[in-house]
């Protein structure tokens, strides 16, 4: 269970004895092995301050994490384990931090600041936080200060606080479902629609999980998928005065590579007549990024790469040359499904690794992979890719060599 700080834990580990711990700490290894025996040498060490020994170890623990996905200044922050979770990564922060340039802004749900020192950051608008959480608040003054930059940030909440002239920005708590998939507008609190009511004189922005339905939402502007290094990071609800899609409800997916830099931006004004056409042997099979899909973007992804569409209920696109900068599937061979058709292509390549992957079918990756194994018994460095999908009626087999980035 993660610790629970309190006010008084942030202030003392802002200060001077908390520099001096943490610094005892970051030495230590700190791993779930180590734990235990770790934080019994740290409570030795805190005599009267032994009690901040969770406090401390958690801390360190988050700091390691905090950095790769934060920035530099987090190696010197303070985070809650659930806050940090829910934290935009640098990079993809920054992107949004673009769409705002120039743009005074209000986090009505700072949190611990990591959007916040992003948009203080900016050089340009003026910035403000508040958080309903008084150690969320306490932990983003604190990462203002390391991060060098200034934001007034304040305890109120989202639903009443008024933005004092600047655009209002939210990125509410995912709700805990135990378990159960959400995907409407109260799949966060506060409900998109409660941030809306709140703040009708000017919607605010926000950032929502990116499997919420926004289509059921049918909220006026614009909503933008965004990935990073090939994994969806956020949707962000963009209100009607910061749209630049056209349409009641526009849409747009940012594809982002690793450090931040845009590699592809598709929008749903933007040509998707495309044809439809199984794959042959000597073409390639091409997923699109998962923004891309969400999006709803996949025909108009296929247009701008001289693509087709295998099925036209199916994101998987075929084509003579696939995209620059990804990874896509050379087809092998092809053939309708059947087990015994795929674990002969198996035996006759020496394939000892089969990456399975599918769309439109029923098939279970891992149960097929098992059931092949018999087949599979070549040198482990022999790889293919077996692509399954519905194609018409039926489905169909195609066997592949993964090319491209990282293949």
């Amino acid at each position: 269970m993660a610790y629970r700080f309190t006010i008084d834990d942030v202030a003392w580990l802002a200060g001077p004895a908390g520099d001096e711990a943490l610094a005892a700490a970051a030495e230590r290894p700190l791993t779930d092995a180590s734990l235990l025996t770790d934080l019994g040498r740290l409570r030795a060490r805190l005599g009267d301050a032994a009690d901040r020994a969770g406090a401390v170890v958690e801390t360190v623990r988050l700091r390691r994490k905090a950095t790769d996905k934060l920035g530099g200044w987090a190696a010197g922050g303070l985070f809650t384990d659930e806050a940090l979770q829910q934290a935009s990564p640098v990079a993809v922060a920054r992107h949004r931090a673009r769409r705002l340039a120039g743009v005074d802004v209000h986090d009505l749900t700072c949190s611990i600041g990591g959007d916040l020192v992003v948009l203080a950051g900016r050089g340009e608008g003026t910035t403000a936080g508040s958080d309903l959480d008084p150690v969320r608040v306490a932990m983003a003054r604190h990462n203002l200060d390391q991060a060098r930059v200034d934001a007034a940030v304040t305890v109120a909440d989202a639903l009443t606080v008024r933005a004092r002239g600047g655009l209002p920005y939210a990125d509410p708590a995912r709700r805990d479902t135990r378990g159960r998939r959400v995907m409407g507008a109260d799949a966060v609190v506060p409900s998109v629609g409660d941030l809306d009511a709140a703040h009708a004189a000017r919607p605010p922005v926000l950032r929502v999980p990116p499997g919420l339905d926004y289509e059921a939402l049918a909220r006026p502007g614009e909503v933008e998928l965004v990935s990073l290094a090939g994994s969806v990071r956020e949707a962000v609800l963009w209100p009607a005065e910061l749209a630049s899609v056209t349409g009641p409800v526009g849409r747009r997916a940012t594809v982002l590579d690793a450090d931040g830099t845009v590699r592809l931006a598709l929008t749903s004004d933007d040509p998707d007549d495309i044809p439809v056409r199984p794959a042959a042997v000597g073409e390639y099979l091409i997923d699109p990024d998962p923004a891309v899909v969400r999006a709803h973007l996949v025909r108009g992804y296929a247009a701008r790469f001289a693509l087709r569409q295998l099925d036209p209920h199916l994101a998987y696109l075929t084509g003579p040359t696939p995209p620059p900068g990804v990874r896509s599937f050379l087809v092998l061979d092809e053939a309708p499904f059947t087990e015994r058709t795929v674990a002969g292509w198996a035996r006759r390549d020496g394939v000892g690794t089969l990456e399975i992957k599918q769309r439109g079918t029923a098939v279970v990756p891992d149960d097929l992979r098992r059931r092949l194994r018999p087949a599979l018994r070549g040198a482990t460095r022999q790889a293919a890719t077996l692509v399954l999908a519905r194609v018409g009626r039926s489905v169909h087999a195609y066997w592949c060599r993964a090319v491209g980035p990282d293949a």
